[in-house]
């Protein structure tokens, strides 16, 4: 009895498993760059990225994190025509804001230059990247060192006619979704971001939170 309790319990992991199929047309993906660590779900039309996802786990977030960053670099694996260059933000009023996150990373050299990749990169305005969105960013390394491991999903969400930056016009989104999930404990929130704030006074964690179920397909 306990064997087939076990089984039913498998299969209703499975079956209600989150994943990013639940949020994103993968076939809307110009390309998915596999980063190892992260993948990056990138347009073309947009010249950034529509989605970026990716696991942490509690030995990794637990270690001596290197605090000099390296360089942004341009993803060779995208087609001249499509790729962002280091430039496109420079005194554009956007930062390079990442998705998957440096510090997430930082726990070796080889990993956390991944994150520098402008593939993974979006124009992010600064007091999100730097106040509000940044609150998200340690609540996931939180929820890994608490339950051992979490899931992360960033989805990026554009106007229907962005804001272009840039000598190759990248796209400026208009908000960002943060998933943050691990099924077998049961937990799962997710957060949006406008990517624009006049202050980041009174901010908290809580004013972001959102219904899953309104972000899935």
């Amino acid at each position: 009895m306990l064997k087939k309790t076990i089984i039913l319990l498998t299969c209703s992991f499975s079956l209600f498993a989150t994943n990013i199929n639940n949020f994103i047309n993968l076939n809307e993906c110009d390309q998915i760059i596999n980063k190892k660590v992260f993948k990056v779900c990138y347009s073309y039309k947009y010249k950034a990225a529509l989605a970026v996802w990716y696991a942490l786990n509690r030995e990794h977030q637990s270690m001596t994190k290197i605090r000099k960053r390296p360089r942004f670099y341009s993803e060779k694996t995208i087609p001249m025509r499509y790729r962002a260059k280091y430039r496109d933000y420079s005194y554009s009023g956007y930062d390079r804001g990442h998705l998957a996150n440096n510090w997430d990373f930082a726990y070796s050299k080889v990993t956390q230059r991944k994150t520098f990749s402008l593939c993974n990169i979006v124009a992010q305005a600064p007091i999100v990247n730097r106040e509000l969105w940044s609150k998200s960013e340690r609540y996931e390394r939180y929820i890994a060192l608490k339950l051992g491991s979490d899931n992360v999903i960033n989805i990026v969400k554009y106007p229907q006619n962005p804001k272009r930056i840039g000598k190759d016009a990248i796209a400026v989104p208009s908000g960002f979704y943060k998933i943050i999930y691990n099924d077998q404990q049961g937990f799962k929130k997710c957060f949006y971001y406008k990517n624009y704030v006049v202050s980041s006074y009174g901010d908290k964690l809580k004013n972001h939170l959102v219904n899953c179920k309104e972000i899935e397909k």
